[in-house]
């Protein structure tokens, strides 16, 4: 009798041809049964692929980045490239689950199998990141040459979509204050790009994108004088999803970083560092700051059962296994 689809591993060439239906159940037992030892190793051999490109997608709710995905789409499939989208959502206080489903907003074609949506719930997380979206960030790099990760756009946000992608595309809009105030936030050190939104709107988004560039300048000061390696230019984009807009200039800006990436940067190095701060946060979620502090405890040299190496999602299983046996992981 044949398994079902739900006990399979796919390698990386079945993951590129798997049906809608088929990824998803599988997606659905990385959220239900990460804890087991088969889908942390399958996790982990999925990470040492290079696998498509991230895109992080944020910005402040109502700045237009649903609108701004669904225009990405229709680019990314007019190239001849796979692109799945994994939406985090706000979450239900009753159901837990994910309460916008931009899989409705987005009205992709239901028929293209090279076009995947799912959401997720943010779960207790303010903005950002949900428990288990790593694990599913790390499956679609597997299976699509591109891959949008757009967040809930609230805050603290910003900073942790961007240890899960390889280019960080930051979203405002007209009136969304001067350079001071971005200054404040801190949020002009994040992104690789930024698309002020609404441009049909005219002289208020250029004013818009003038105090960006002005805030960029300042950052890109700082930035270079504490890293004198960091080459990359921040640019900033006019754009109308609704008109068309801008589009072009936006996807030749990403794959701009994209290039720079592979040839300056490495994505490689990018990615390993990302991952240690995957490790990092997982464990943040799941026991909070007394974990963190079991994390930091150095182990004994002949402690089989570290947090070193880079299995992430088998050493966080380690580490759960044991901090939930009374054990610290990094002491014997």
């Amino acid at each position: 009798m044949r398994r079902a689809v739900m006990d399979e591993f796919y390698d990386p060439a079945a993951l590129r041809v798997l049906s809608k239906r088929a990824l998803s159940r599988l997606i659905t037992r990385l959220e239900t049964a990460g804890q087991e030892a088969t889908v942390a190793g399958y996790l982990d051999s999925l990470l040492g692929l290079d696998g498509g490109h991230v895109l992080g997608l944020t910005g402040p709710p109502g700045v237009g980045k649903s609108t701004l995905t669904r225009a990405l789409i229709h680019r990314i499939r007019e190239r001849g490239q796979r692109v799945a989208v994994l939406a985090i959502d706000p979450s239900s206080r009753v159901t837990g689950g994910a309460l916008l489903g931009d899989r409705t907003r987005l009205q992709t074609d239901p028929d293209d199998a090279d076009v995947f949506v799912r959401s997720m719930a943010a779960g207790r997380r303010l903005g950002g990141l949900s428990e288990h979206a790593l694990a599913v960030v790390t499956l679609l790099r597997a299976a699509f040459d591109v891959v949008i990760l757009e967040s809930v756009g609230t805050g603290q946000s910003e900073g942790e979509v961007a240890t899960a992608c390889d280019t960080l595309c930051l979203c405002m809009q007209p009136g969304a204050g001067d350079s001071l105030q971005f200054m404040k936030a801190g949020i002009m050190e994040l992104p690789q790009v930024i698309a002020v939104t609404k441009a049909d709107l005219g002289p208020a988004a250029r004013r818009t994108a003038a105090d960006i560039n002005g805030a960029l300048s300042l950052s890109k000061r700082a930035s270079t004088e504490r890293d004198p390696a960091k080459t990359w230019t921040v640019p900033v984009v006019e754009i109308s999803s609704t008109e068309g807009t801008g589009l072009d200039m936006l996807l030749q800006s990403l794959e701009g970083h994209r290039h720079h990436l592979q040839v300056v940067e490495g994505v490689g190095r990018l990615r390993a560092a990302q991952q240690e701060l995957w490790l990092e946060e997982m464990i943040r979620q799941r026991f909070g700051s007394f974990g963190l502090e079991k994390m930091a405890v150095p182990a004994a040299p002949d402690q089989p059962v570290g947090l070193s190496g880079k299995d992430v999602f088998q050493r966080f299983l380690a580490f759960s296994r044991e901090f939930e046996a009374g054990i610290s992981p990094c002491e014997s």
